[in-house]
């Protein structure tokens, strides 16, 4: 619930460290080199949200932290959640209400703490007379774990839940079957652009002090007399060595496959699962909320969440044993989805339909047996005696509390008394940002508000420059200042960073931004001087990428 301040007699400290007249500096070139001329308390392994926290957290407890990542912030899980920062209404179903009372917690920390990018999400369950995702005979039951839910944190948010009348209901999502809607029960959570909510953790963290690398993998560990010594890392043809005496892997599912645990440690027994998303025309569903459609013949409820003029579908929540730098939506898994959907509202949604998909693998601690939905979504940190600390687990809206207590773990392995700052640290953009003020009107201002905050000026201070208000990608609002300002400012170094992650438009329209990888391409190349062999290898591997991904949703062959 938002606090009513009296008026300041004097600046806002806050403002005066975080609204600044010039971008964050987030130079690769630079922080690579750092990397290989300065020593660090702790290298965080992992550019991933948990990992980008960490490395904020030990900037502002006066850490020397470096964080290197062997692809690009937020590249593999923390862009392809489901993008909600919620408490878990399931778990309390579970019977785990300590951890739904945390996450809601957090939520409102992030919702204080990053405005601009993280939104209040209204969450509807239709009520049908049969077949609908919540029994009738259930209902008034669900409706006390609503209540269970506004007491643990809901009410943070500032709106408890509510009954919807049949009518209500439709208007929120008019193309639900309406003969058997009896009410509806709303409640509200929050959702975020997850790719750049990491990507800002990691800016932020920047700005305190860390040196943050993208594009940068770990090859060794190094180790003397039993103890951490350092670090060898691989970047493009520089192999640089960093002195450090604490490392911290933070690489989510990834450390399934690589461990840089000493022959002593205890690895944690990772099991991925596997979630999907596809993407559709909003004016197909046209739903103003999070609408919760049932799965015929199944106990997992899907969900429909708008995003700008468009609808993702979602999730699925399986093992998952292959490749982990692979992974995509299967026409098995899509037709899943699009059944649900179909099932629940008046559409006929076909495969053709859909114009993206996401699809990413939680890093869930259990060994083999019963179902990945049944696991517990806690983390677990481990501290090895030669100072390797390992956090894995958890889920989005809990991150920060993660990398608070992963660092209070580095702490105790650097002998240092130090103290989390990060409960109330603004994100760079979030300080004096009005979300309602700011989107209230519409129009581009409001699109590089909700992505930007505060820092919006920096992009619209580009369009002084020729073409650079053009739309980036057909039919979606990114302009090519954007992408200017992705590679100058937000070290992309790629076609798929500025296409997945700067922006989001290979999830929203996959094709069209297939078609728009030319035209980032000439922008890397203006920007960072990348040579035509080096452009023309990026644009062949980008559209391979994603003729790939289409091939295997559309069951081409998989």
């Amino acid at each position: 619930m938002k606090r009513i301040s009296l008026p300041g007699r004097r600046e806002s400290r806050q403002a005066r460290e975080l609204v600044l007249d010039r971008p964050v500096p987030f130079d690769r070139s630079t922080n690579l080199d750092r990397l290989a001329a300065e020593s660090f308390d702790v290298v965080v392994v992992g550019g991933g949200i948990t990992g980008a926290y960490t490395a904020l957290d030990c900037a502002l407890r006066g850490l020397r932290v470096a964080l290197v990542e062997k692809d690009d912030f937020a590249s593999g899980t923390s862009s392809k959640s489901s993008k909600m920062v919620h408490g878990g209404l399931r778990y309390i179903e579970q019977g785990n209400l300590p951890l739904v009372r945390h996450s809601l917690l957090e939520r409102q920390r992030l919702r204080d703490n990053a405005p601009h990018l993280v939104q209040r999400l209204p969450f509807m369950f239709p009520v049908l007379a049969r077949g609908g995702a919540l029994d009738p005979r259930l209902a008034s039951g669900f409706e006390a774990l609503l209540w269970s839910y506004d007491a643990a944190g809901g009410w943070r948010e500032g709106r408890l839940h509510q009954r919807l009348s049949r009518n209500e209901v439709l208007a929120r999502c008019p193309t639900l079957r309406a003969e058997e809607l009896r009410y509806g029960l709303l409640y509200f959570d929050a959702r975020t652009d997850d790719a750049r909510l990491t990507l800002t953790v990691a800016r932020t963290a920047a700005l305190h002090g860390a040196c943050v690398v993208n594009h940068a993998r770990l090859s060794e560990v190094r180790r003397s007399g039993g103890r951490i010594s350092g670090v060898e890392v691989q970047a493009e043809d520089r192999t640089i060595t960093v002195p450090t005496r604490c490392v911290v892997m933070a690489t989510g599912v990834w450390l399934r496959d690589f461990s840089a645990a000493g022959p002593q440690a205890e690895v944690p027994p990772i099991r991925p699962a596997k979630g999907v998303h596809v993407v559709l025309p909003w004016r197909l569903i046209r739903n103003d909320c999070t609408v919760t459609v049932p799965v015929p013949g199944r106990t997992r409820r899907a969900t429909i969440t708008r995003w700008g003029d468009y609808s993702v579908l979602g999730t699925t929540d399986e093992d998952y044993q292959g490749d982990l730098d692979s992974v995509h939506c299967t026409s098995e898994e899509r037709d899943f989805l699009l059944e649900g959907a179909n099932s629940a509202l008046r559409v006929d949604l076909k495969p053709e339909d859909i114009t993206g998909s996401i699809a990413g693998c939680r890093p869930l601690i259990a060994p083999p047996g019963g179902k990945t939905l049944e696991v517990s979504r806690n983390h677990e940190i481990r501290t090895d005696p030669d100072g390797l600390v390992t956090v894995v687990g958890g889920k989005l809206t809990t991150s920060r509390h993660m990398a608070e207590q992963t660092v209070d773990a580095v702490s105790a392995v650097l002998d240092r008394r130090t103290r989390c700052r990060t409960q109330k640290a603004p994100l760079v953009g979030g300080v004096g940002f009005d979300p309602q003020a700011s989107q209230a009107t519409g129009g581009l201002a409001a699109h590089l508000g909700e992505r930007y905050g505060t820092e919006s000026h920096f992009v619209s201070e580009l369009l002084t420059e020729p073409g650079a208000d053009d739309p980036l990608v057909a039919g979606l609002p990114y302009i090519r200042a954007e992408a200017v300002h992705a590679v100058r400012h937000e070290m992309a170094h790629t076609i798929d960073d500025v296409l997945s992650r700067r922006t989001r438009a290979r999830l929203y329209r996959r094709d069209a931004s297939a078609e728009a990888a030319g035209a980032v391409a000439a922008i890397l190349g203006s920007e960072l001087g990348l040579d035509q062999a080096a452009l023309e290898a990026q644009l062949a591997a980008y559209r391979n990428s994603t003729e790939l991904e289409r091939n295997i949703l559309m069951g081409v062959h998989e």
